[in-house]
């Protein structure tokens, strides 16, 4: 039974389509014909309608319409409208979904709520098929429309509706369709390759469009794992890592991500990929929310122990010159990160016993402005900068500091646990700790400035 609200709803529609030019039938037609002919009007009018309104007001009209025209999806694909051009063909209404898809992505307004409601029915393969051809013929209509101006709420409910897209990763799992057919094995929705081609082409033309700083994060963090597995040729991401690289800041960091996989697993050969990670490294990199997670993935990049030391001693270096300006948490963090990398790469260790080496800034062959860090000098210097923050402040950064005057146990620190530390985290550490009482001063003050004898004493007081 239809809600009351989509029942007025509908009826206000077709209300005002009553006045419209009505289509003349042909008169050699028999009455069945006219008949037939009328109905698929009527169909027709009601999809329209049913489209129309899952840009209604009300979330429960879109909700109702929504349903309602997958409804129609199920009962077409079961009882097709137009009959198969060959034997054995299977007929699914992509159409009629095309329809559905479209209404979910409008270009004015947020979608999220709906296109959530639309997610049980993406559990079909059929139907997940369809609609990633449906969103990339879309996307290429009205980016194309709109002379490649990014489109904020049309690209988020595009994102919305393909980012939780779950592909089978075998063949033998695409076991559920909407539509059943004796030859279901020989139709070319139900091969894993057709998905994969359609998967792909859907993700490189929504992301050769330029997008909103907001969707460049949600997409490179979900790229590694929903998107680069599912696709036949990863490396064709490569456009699309180079252009986000190039915006800067947290971007920069997850393309770089994106790219160190493709290196890593596919093959990709990017000869500049450590330099654009090493000019990364600036002082904000201590300071921002994505600290944690920069330093998780420098930790993955710097890990194989066949990278040179002249490149690895840049990075120590640089991560030592910017400490001096860090705070604290960020100090507890980086200096288990810089033992770590020298347990990784012994030859780096010229850094930390070189008794005659610099003492200062003055001193210091290191040069901090070059860009490529073969020609930075970095294992000609010295680690002063860690050996100046053994007279920091906080006990906790002075006693870390310290460790270099040690020697390095084989075994690294887990700094999993230090990533995310704050500064709240630290003062409350410091709070909670409990300490004895300790004489400060062995004779009571008396006067005003508390010397004996002090004239001061006898003419004023304290109270």
């Amino acid at each position: 039974m239809a809600r009351p609200d989509l029942a007025a709803s509908v009826e206000a529609v077709l209300s005002d389509r009553a006045s419209a030019p009505r289509l003349s039938l042909p008169g050699t037609c028999s009455a069945e014909d006219k008949y037939k002919i009328w109905m698929r009007h009527r169909y027709n009018d009601c999809v329209e309608c049913l489209s129309e309104l899952l840009g209604h007001d009300s979330f429960r009209v879109k909700e109702s319409s929504l349903c309602t025209l997958m409804k129609f999806v199920e009962v077409e694909a079961e009882c097709p409208l137009v009959a198969q051009q060959w034997k054995g063909g299977v007929a699914f209404p992509h159409h009629l979904l095309k329809v559905v898809v479209n209404g979910l992505i409008p270009i004015h307004e947020d979608a999220s709520l709906l296109i959530s409601r639309f997610q049980e029915y993406m559990e079909y393969d059929d139907v997940r098929y369809f609609v990633m051809k449906a969103v990339t013929e879309s996307i290429g209509q009205v980016m194309q429309k709109t002379k490649e101006r990014p489109l904020p709420f049309y690209q988020q409910n595009v994102f919305s509706l393909i980012s939780p897209i779950n592909m089978p990763n075998k063949e033998r799992d695409m076991v559920k369709f909407m539509v059943k057919q004796d030859n279901q094995k020989e139709w070319k929705v139900s091969k894993l390759q057709a998905h994969k081609q359609a998967f792909e082409r859907m993700w490189l033309t929504f992301l050769k469009h330029q997008l909103p700083s907001g969707l460049y994060k949600k997409v490179l963090v979900i790229l590694h794992d929903s998107i680069l597995p599912h696709m036949n040729e990863p490396t064709l991401m490569i456009d699309f890592l180079t252009v986000a690289y190039g915006v800067g800041g947290a971007i920069s960091l997850l393309a770089l991500n994106g790219l160190f996989i493709l290196i890593h697993q596919h093959n990709l050969e990017y000869p500049d990929f450590y330099k654009k990670l090493y000019s990364l490294l600036d002082p904000s990199i201590y300071h921002v929310k994505y600290r944690a997670r920069f330093f998780h993935l420098a930790d993955l990049f710097l890990s194989s122990s066949h990278l040179p030391a002249y490149l690895v001693a840049a990075f120590i270096k640089r991560l030592s010159r910017l400490a001096l300006t860090a705070p604290p948490e960020a100090l507890l963090m980086v200096i288990p990160f810089i033992c770590n990398l020298f347990r990784r790469h012994p030859a780096c260790k010229v850094l930390m016993h070189r008794p005659n080496g610099p003492q200062d800034l003055s001193e210091d062959p290191y040069i901090m402005e070059q860009e490529e860090p073969s020609e930075s000098r970095a294992l000609e210097s010295s680690l002063w900068e860690i050996q100046s923050l053994q007279n920091h402040y906080h006990p906790d950064v002075a006693q870390a500091a310290a460790i270099l005057n040690q020697s390095l146990s084989e075994i690294e620190d887990d700094i999993s646990g230090l990533l995310e530390l704050s500064a709240s985290e630290l003062f409350d550490k410091e709070i909670k700790k409990t300490s004895a009482n300790v004489p400060l001063e062995f004779e009571q003050v008396r006067g005003l400035f508390g010397k004996k004898n002090d004239i001061f004493a006898e003419h004023f007081a304290l109270d």
